[in-house]
């Protein structure tokens, strides 16, 4: 059911020519009447109407904010579609898509001289060993050279939608990204091919795309082939050695909290992981950010692609760059023959968490900065920039504004991190979990210390309650493992506990006695001066003021160093 202020809203929408559809931050679409007759969509068909903003990528245009136009064939019709991000007076923000019926018109003039340019290179391009086919801003069938390959006729494609002609396409998809394809397979009547896509840009627009593909004899082509099958298997049996060994550990359910701070940091975790943005995680040492981040991937649609956490303050300086953007072969003194992929080109497709963000080097920030923006990394010796999908995750201990202002850390890469921010809480600030976490730590993680199932006493958890936790809940950790390995009947209790709880706490009852001595003491000292005085500095008068006989008040004046003639 749409609320009263958005049947409001589709009330004025209907007034409009063109189709129109609004996404609000949750998601929640409301398309006018001219929208759902253009699209093929019933008014009742909500469900309908969000597989079509899915099918033709538009809810991930609007997760990921972008703006622009595309060109659609729905149900024969030629529709215009222009969609972007916009923000309300309140702040809210909300994203627009707008629809319209093309004119018929013929195929942009630029993409006819580039056919016509296709014939006078002809002889170049007309190789018994490969096909070629252009298309349009639209992926439509502009010049076609497969006769040879297929047996299908120029005549009989132009103008069509090349993913309905040619198998296994992808020119549409290079239409819509703008960006090329080198050497890839394609699988055309049973056969691989090898492909080449390249977008055609004119005066800074795209007008087109061209695809080759190339093919020998055939018995070169099958040698061609088994040598490709084998790189293939080389490449799938990689693939999963990465994906078993670079994989996300724990979920938001391995979190154990009743604090309401932390529940609330846990739902902002679960939102992040729905979208691709940066995450920023602060804490202290121990608090849980690396947990953080394996459930944020765990949560998200990269979860069947590799999480990779780069410690940056372990790798040397020298080393680090290498370590994230890898290198050719020959590019330093010592480089592998072959060259080594970079941790950030590993994690394609999914998860990078940089541990302590805050010890990257200064001008290691401004590459990294460069990656998150272009989405493109550039190897240590290499020239060729390769394309990457990542999703990164930064922590840090550290306080990154305070950097900033001591012109320690990028302000620009700072904002671009703080998409997604999470303050996690020490452990001092959340006592009432301790109980749940010693339960937890004991039942699954240090089971396997001695052949005694370990349990803890009350008063062995009160302790542990009283402590302030500096190294937070790793330091919970250490210290019950400790325990399990010295306690004898497998009940931990107070004695099993290392001094520095019994110490820590010692102190600090200390400290709050000290306090309060002090406290009693400014109190006396107010309530002589304050007797003394209204006795006119007859110390007997004073002492039956204060209910205390004179000798204690005596001791009192000469401990606290009062002189009643000076009062």
């Amino acid at each position: 059911m749409f609320t009263d202020q958005a049947m409001d809203l589709e009330g004025l929408l209907d007034l409009l020519s063109e189709g129109v559809l609004f996404l609000d931050e949750q998601g929640h679409p409301t398309a006018n009447r001219r929208f759902r007759e253009l699209m093929g969509i019933a008014e009742d068909e909500q469900g309908a109407l969000m597989k079509t903003l899915a099918e033709h990528h538009f809810l991930e245009d609007a997760e990921e904010g972008r703006s622009g136009r595309k060109s659609l064939s729905i149900f024969g019709k030629a529709l215009s579609v222009e969609y972007k991000t916009a923000m309300s007076e309140s702040g809210s923000r909300f994203w627009t898509l707008a629809v319209r019926e093309e004119e018929k018109e013929s195929p942009p003039r630029e993409i006819d001289v580039i056919a016509d340019s296709l014939e006078t290179l002809k002889d170049i391009l007309d190789s018994e060993y490969q096909a070629y086919v252009l298309v349009d801003d639209q992926a439509r069938i502009v010049k076609w050279h497969y006769e040879r390959l297929l047996g299908i006729k120029e005549e009989d494609v132009l103008g069509k939608p090349v993913e309905e002609v040619l198998e296994n396409t992808r020119l549409h998809v290079v239409v819509r990204t703008g960006k090329k394809e080198m050497f890839t397979t394609q699988r055309i009547r049973g056969n691989d091919m090898i492909g080449r896509r390249y977008p055609i840009f004119h005066a800074g627009r795209l007008i087109g795309a061209m695809g080759v593909v190339m093919f020998k004899n055939l018995q070169e082509y099958q040698d061609a082939f088994m040598k490709i099958k084998q790189l293939s298997s080389t490449i799938d049996s990689y693939k999963n050695e990465i994906s078993s060994t670079y994989r996300a550990h724990y979920t938001f359910e391995d979190i154990i909290t009743c604090d309401e701070a932390m529940k609330g940091w846990i739902a902002t975790g679960q939102k992040a992981a729905l979208s691709s943005s940066t995450v920023l995680i602060r804490g202290e040492s121990g608090t849980g950010k690396e947990y953080f981040a394996h459930a944020i991937h765990s949560l998200s649609r990269r979860r069947d692609q590799p999480f990779i956490r780069i410690n940056c303050a372990a790798i040397p300086q020298e080393l680090l760059e290498s370590e994230l953007f890898g290198y050719e072969g020959g590019a330093f003194t010592g480089a592998k023959k072959g060259g080594k992929i970079g941790k950030l080109e590993l994690a394609n497709g999914g998860t990078v968490l940089l541990d302590e963000i805050g010890s990257m080097p200064y001008a290691m920030q401004s590459k990294l900065l460069r990656v998150l923006e272009e989405r493109e990394i550039e190897r240590i010796g290499g020239k060729e920039r390769i394309g990457i999908d990542i999703r990164v995750i930064a922590s840090t201990n550290e306080n990154l504004a305070d950097l900033v202002k001591k012109g320690l850390f990028r302000k620009d890469l700072y904002y671009r991190l703080n998409v997604v921010d999470i303050a996690l809480p020490p452990l001092r600030d959340r006592r009432e979990d301790i109980p749940l976490l010693c339960k937890d730590i004991l039942e699954r993680q240090v089971q396997g210390v001695g052949p005694l199932f370990k349990t803890i006493t009350p008063r062995a958890i009160a302790d542990l309650e009283q402590y302030d936790w500096p190294g937070n809940v790793r330091e919970l950790r250490n210290v019950l493992e400790r325990a399990a390995n010295v306690t004898i009947d497998g009940i931990i209790d107070v004695s099993d506990l290392p001094e520095t709880i019994s110490a820590g706490n010692q102190s600090r009852k200390q400290l709050e006695n000290r306090l309060l001595s002090d406290i009693v003491a400014q109190a006396e000292i107010t309530a002589i001066r304050d007797a003394v005085q209204a006795a006119g500095g007859n110390r007997s008068l004073a002492a039956e003021h204060l209910g205390i006989h004179r000798t204690a008040l005596y001791k009192k004046l000469k401990s606290y160093g009062i002189d009643c003639r000076k009062i």
